[in-house]
């Protein structure tokens, strides 16, 4: 194709100087007529690549599109920009469809869109076979695999539509896909292998953030409250989770409208209207709310909820920033989402193979929310990109916590290594710890030198460590062998003492209300004021030697403390995790605590 009739399409109709950066290669690939899958970041302008040649080559190009909303206004820009557009749609009348068609086979039309749904007809097959295809566009592709965040059963049959239509080039987009769920894609859309190109899953202007859930409404609040007058979206696990959010923020003094399936169409539709049309509205809405929205000035996503999966929360946030310019993410995490979404893989329907990946791909956004270092990092690496520290999210910026955990994730990694990389986290889990449990025993694994190494540490501690080494790049998930964990050659460093390994000890989950009585309960006997005392103790020896609470002393140290009341530092040396090395650098100041709380008692008896 000539570059000059390209450039002239790409100046006069779009007004664009140029392509960007990924939208070269693939357009060239799509003008020569070969097949194509694109992964493209949102905002990289994945649709151009079907515009553009529609416009330079002529024909008609068919785009499958999932929502009746993204459609509308895509064949509206068109409309507006000369090119010649509609759509099918269950929103038309049926004259309407029919005049579209009429319009498409008299030569009249560049680009035709329709929902997969509608493909399905087999009345519309032989009359778009008749008309004859340039080219078949099948956007957000993800939706085809079983294995995508966000998978669709009508798409399951485009791979027969395209045949049936006498095999048209095929151009497949998408903005969030793995490396399974690529395969899955080729596998069920194309006949041969396509030309794929994966350009980066980067997007550096939007700031990256995740916060334990203390209480998520406060933190909501406060993080929009931070942002009035921007647009932004709250996604909520829930419907009645959006009413509650939504009217906290009004009365907040926000603009808030709500979206979920449970509402009036024509409600739905105004607050998704209003959400594109005004500014500073947001959107309080389950993850429906979304996928048909190209607002370029989005300034925050937020999740008051953990999201489904890495792609799930790629593609929600993506709805942030899309000019370019800087956008916020937060997203809020507790032990209760974790248990919530187990228990929706268990009780699936799914096969036992599809449980195991998604049990994997949970393990995967966790390791996210506990990341030891740029979040960023984490997010790329899982999609097989390599990047350096952003300086752009909450980790980078504040910096985290870290120890040297080399030898612990050695033993973890020799668990992998010596099982032949063919188990996942809950089995080798099983050998570090020391439970000869069936699967265990059925294989001889109680037999290996690493079973019962790390019976020091608790089966949630483990499961932590293995997503930290995930999240550092260490390891990976084998999705093509049922999910489990292979070593990475940064691992294989750290295995043979080549490299070191740092962990957060403040970032694993953090335990359940039950959890946490049932693990450190606190005695009658222990005076809640003298244990107050201590902590506040503890907290202003923290912050002055800037670390973590609990590296000056563990709870559970404290609360023997205020049980056993020691006077003297000998006896304040037999308390439970009081060592030497403590007992001289902190042992005089809680001393003090502990006397000032008995004179107090003393004097409190006198009276």
């Amino acid at each position: 194709m000539n570059a000059a009739a390209v450039s002239a399409a790409l100046h006069d109709t779009f007004g664009f100087a140029a392509l960007r950066a990924g939208q070269d290669e693939v357009m060239a690939a799509v003008l020569s007529g070969a097949d194509v899958l694109a992964v493209m970041p949102t905002g990289a302008g994945k649709s151009l690549c079907y515009q553009l040649p529609a416009v330079v080559q002529g024909g008609l190009t068919l785009v499958v599109s999932p929502l009746i909303a993204l459609m509308r206004d895509q064949v509206a820009a068109m409309r507006a920009l000369g090119v010649a557009a509609a759509s099918l749609s269950s929103a038309n009348t049926h004259e309407a469809n029919m005049a579209a068609l009429d319009e498409a086979a008299a030569g009249g039309l560049r680009l035709l869109y329709a929902a997969p749904e509608r493909l399905a007809s087999p009345e519309l097959r032989g009359r778009l076979a008749a008309i004859g295809l340039t080219r078949l566009a099948i956007d957000e592709a993800h939706c085809v695999s079983q294995w995508g965040h966000d998978f669709r059963p009508d798409y399951l049959q485009l791979g027969d539509l395209r045949r049936r239509l006498g095999a048209p080039p095929l151009l497949a987009l998408t903005a969030t896909a793995d490396a399974m769920t690529r395969l899955d894609i080729v596998r069920r859309l194309f006949e041969a292998e396509p030309k794929i190109f994966v350009h980066g899953f980067d997007r550096p202007n939007l700031s990256l953030a995740f916060q334990p859930k203390r209480s998520a409404p406060r933190q909501v609040g406060d993080f929009v409250a931070a942002r009035r007058e921007q647009s932004g979206i709250v996604y909520c696990a829930t419907r009645k989770r959006t009413e509650r959010f939504a009217e906290g923020l009004r009365n907040d003094g926000h603009d808030a409208v709500v979206y979920h399936a449970g509402l009036d169409t024509a409600v739905r539709q105004d607050a998704q209207d209003r959400f594109q049309r005004d500014d500073g509205v947001v959107a309080v809405a389950t993850v429906a709310f979304g996928m048909g929205i190209d607002k370029p000035d989005v300034r925050f996503v937020v999740h008051a909820d953990l999201p489904k999966s890495i792609e799930a929360y790629y593609q929600e946030i993506g709805r942030a920033g899309r000019d370019g310019l800087p956008a916020d993410t937060l997203t809020l995490f507790g032990m209760e989402d974790v248990r919530l979404r187990r228990q929706q893989i268990e009780e699936s329907t799914s096969g036992e193979e599809q449980k195991r990946i998604e049990r994997q791909r949970l393990n995967a956004l966790l390791a996210l929310c506990e990341a030891p270092a740029c979040r960023r990092q984490t997010l790329l690496s899982y999609f097989g990109e390599a990047s350096t520290p952003c300086g752009n999210c909450d980790l980078c910026l504040s910096g985290a916590q870290a120890e040297d955990a080399t030898e612990i994730a050695r033993k973890a990694l020799s668990a992998i290594a010596r099982t032949g990389e063919r188990f996942g986290t809950e089995h080798l889990v099983a050998i570090l710890t020391g439970d000869a449990n069936d699967a265990v025993t059925r294989r001889g694994h109680e037999r290996l030198p690493t079973f019962g190494v790390g019976a020091d540490m608790t089966k949630r501690e483990w499961r932590a460590l293995f997503r930290q080494i995930y999240a550092a790049g260490h390891i990976q998930i084998d999705f093509e062998h049922y999910g489990t964990w292979a070593m990475t050659p940064a691992g294989r460093d750290v295995l043979f003492g080549h490299a070191s390994f740092s962990r957060r000890p403040d970032a694993a989950l953090a335990p359940t209300k039950k959890e946490r009585r049932a693990a450190a309960p606190v005695p009658e006997s222990v005076d809640p004021n003298l244990l107050a005392a201590l902590k506040a103790l503890r907290r202003t020896l923290a912050q002055a030697d800037k670390v973590p609470a609990y590296v000056v002393f563990p709870d559970r140290t404290l609360v023997a403390m205020a049980e056993l009341r020691p006077d003297t530092l000998d006896a304040l040396a037999e308390v439970h995790g009081v060592g030497a090395k403590k007992l001289a650098t902190y042992g005089d100041a809680f001393l003090r605590v502990l006397r000032a709380h008995a004179q107090n008692r003393q004097a409190g008896r006198a009276d």
